[in-house]
């Protein structure tokens, strides 16, 4: 997937959700500052900051956002390619959320710690933009 040039402001104000829109400006402010990087849009829903290179033992490769989040339906997702396990005392902390493989899933970040999120996000950020291609989960093993 490659970023596109879609306006992220343009994506963000047409986000149905009240809660979901405040929460993707939430979002984009905060990664924003931890990744030195502007938005960009991955694909129609995803916001990506930054960028790295992936290749799984599959053989399935790409480049993603290096920190990146998707205001769905049900959830705002934030991608943690390196895997949620990596961060389960970090999450113990975080307050109301769910998670899959590579996922975050936060209904309403006024219900979770900004700064154990900011931490998780910094440290994934760090962590992809360092390691050699290849780690990380398969978003395709998210089920």
């Amino acid at each position: 997937m490659e970023a596109t040039s879609t306006s992220v402001s343009s994506f963000i104000d047409g986000v149905a959700s009240p809660v979901r829109r405040r929460d993707a400006q939430t979002l984009v402010a905060l990664m924003t500052r931890i990744t030195g990087e502007q938005p960009a849009m991955w694909g129609p829903s995803i916001v990506g900051f930054g960028s790295y290179h992936y290749k799984y033992a599959s053989g399935r490769e790409g480049n993603a956002g290096a920190a990146a989040f998707s205001p769905r339906k049900g959830a705002t997702t934030v991608y943690l390619p390196d895997g949620v396990d990596t961060y389960a005392e970090q999450l113990s902390r975080l307050g109301n959320h769910t998670t899959g493989a590579g996922c975050l899933y936060i209904k309403d970040l006024a219900k979770v710690d900004l700064d154990v999120l900011g931490g998780i996000i910094a440290e994934s950020y760090r962590h992809v933009t360092a390691e050699t291609p290849g780690s990380g989960t398969d978003p395709k093993d998210d089920s």
